[in-house]
């Protein structure tokens, strides 16, 4: 018997089509009712499922108005289950035929997995010892058209929860976590710079033509102006001119475009943040940096020790090395040992290192130092005394002018941000930039490159020295969430069409 039984023909699965259709059936009977969920216009919350749990004692048996989306149902007879999902968690409802009116019990049946529902009742615990909410009044405030994905199974395909963060978040309670510390982050950062007196403030986004630096833009026109604009590859030049000005500690939150790659740490629009400071030098920005890694990390990890995909990284220690003995330690060679260009070449092909486009013994130095030393740096490292031929922006140092008083810093082979004391000669910034522009021109004929001879000008009325900083937000998010791709700290990543 249960054989024959087993081998009857089972009923298919409908298709979403027919759920689809089914759930706006649901809606026109609603509305041909005259009681359309989208009619709703607001709903007065008292008390959240977290704030429920963590202090029961204050809400049993007291009356409540809770919201939230239907995450399950359980039970079909007189009494029904439910499980909603608010901002901060989930939380039981106990909905009994005799609690509320006929029609918002025949209603609520008919209810459907995320639909979102406000309900007026009072907390109680159930025989199991679960925080719940005794249902005295429901109300319909959307109707959900679409299917969630299956309770167990979720929005698993990355792709899929990049395109649809918005289910992504509603499935994955992690991910939510991810964008709350990436808020906390930003809060924390804020405040540490306010404290040490700095002002926040804002710089262009469309900018009037492109610098020189290597970083490809995006261009957009503008029709009043009847001109081609830029989005901006850095906030840098704008914010130093407001030093000038004598605005002698400031920082920008800045949404940065590049025209460029896309890779689990790249991503075509992402967030920096720059400061400058008067009066300071790189090695006052170095110190700048550890204190706030430290602080950002006890504040959001409770620990200096934190794990990153499955490395341990200790925020609490940091080495500083200048490049060239950098590369020495790793690589073996020295770079004093360089004589002339011709020598720094030699020894590139001899060590199988991709030789630069200009090959010139500092750009070749930056070469080694990419080839044989990044990928050893696992725990926060300082790289200074950057050649001055891949620093167009940075002072040179007074003692070694083939260098410059710039540092980068390294966790996990990844470099997390830059800084320099700010060049502030303007007849030396001016020749670099030509010679940068020039050399960009040598290589790509028809690009739009030009000098900034307004920020040169800037600089002849006189730029204190100044210590500057640039640091990726989105990648110090990754560290201190432990995630491995920056799509997974943007809520909506670039992602390319479809169809």
């Amino acid at each position: 018997m249960n054989e024959e039984r087993n081998n009857q023909p089972q009923a298919a699965e409908p298709s979403l089509s027919e759920i689809l259709q089914v759930r706006r059936d649901k809606l026109k009977a609603l509305q041909d009712a005259g009681r359309n969920p989208f009619e709703q216009t607001r709903f007065a919350r008292s008390a959240y499922s977290a704030d429920i749990k963590e202090d029961f004692e204050a809400y049993d048996g007291k009356t409540l108005q809770a919201a939230g989306r239907i995450m399950s149902k359980r039970g079909m007879g007189k009494a029904i289950f439910c499980d909603i999902q608010d901002d901060r968690g989930q939380i039981q409802l106990y909905v009994r035929k005799d609690a509320v009116t006929e029609q918002e019990f025949a209603d609520f049946r008919k209810y459907d997995i995320g639909d979102i529902i406000g309900v007026s009742g009072y907390a109680f615990k159930t025989k199991t010892g679960e925080i719940s909410i005794h249902v005295q009044q429901v109300t319909l405030l959307s109707k959900s058209l679409r299917p969630l994905p299956e309770k167990f199974h979720g929005l698993t395909d990355r792709e899929a929860r990049y395109r649809q963060r918005y289910v992504d978040l509603i499935m994955n309670p992690e991910v939510k976590d991810t964008f709350v510390k990436r808020s906390l982050i930003l809060k924390e950062i804020r405040a540490y710079l306010d404290e040490k007196g700095f002002l926040e403030v804002d710089t262009p986004i469309l900018t009037p033509f492109e610098i020189g630096a290597s970083a490809r833009p995006f261009y957009t026109h503008h029709n009043t102006l009847n001109m081609d604009m830029v989005l901006r590859i850095e906030t840098e030049l704008y914010l130093k001119r407001l030093i000038v000005g004598g605005m002698d500690r400031v920082y920008e939150v800045g949404r940065i475009f590049r025209n460029e790659g896309m890779d689990p740490k790249h991503n075509p629009e992402f967030t920096t943040i720059e400061l400058y400071q008067a009066f300071t030098d790189f090695h006052g920005m170095m110190d700048l940096v550890e204190e706030m890694y430290k602080r950002l990390a006890l504040k959001v990890c409770g620990s200096l020790e934190i794990t990153y995909q499955g490395k341990q990284i200790d925020l609490g220690h940091w080495e500083r090395l200048t490049m060239v003995d950098a590369v020495k330690k790793y690589s073996g060679v020295d770079f004093n040992d360089w004589k002339t260009d011709e020598d720094a070449i030699t020894a590139a092909k001899e060590h199988h290192v991709e030789l630069p486009e200009v090959p010139t013994k500092g750009a070749i130095l930056a070469e080694f130092f990419d080839a044989f030393v990044e990928d050893k740096l696992i725990q926060p490292t300082f790289i200074y005394d950057y050649p001055v031929e891949i620093s167009p922006l940075a002072k040179r140092k007074p003692d070694d002018p083939a260098f410059t008083e710039r540092f980068e810093y390294f966790i996990d082979c990844t470099e997390y941000g830059n800084a320099f004391s700010e060049l502030n000669d303007p007849i030396d910034q001016k020749a670099r930039f030509e010679r940068q522009v020039a050399e960009r021109k040598a290589i790509e004929p028809n690009c739009k490159a030009q000098v900034d001879y307004d920020y040169v000008t800037a600089l002849e009325y006189g730029l204190p020295p100044t210590g500057g900083l640039g640091f990726g937000v989105d990648r110090l998010v990754m560290l201190l969430t432990d995630s491995a791709s920056i799509r997974d700290v943007l809520l909506f990543p670039t992602m390319k069409p479809i169809d």
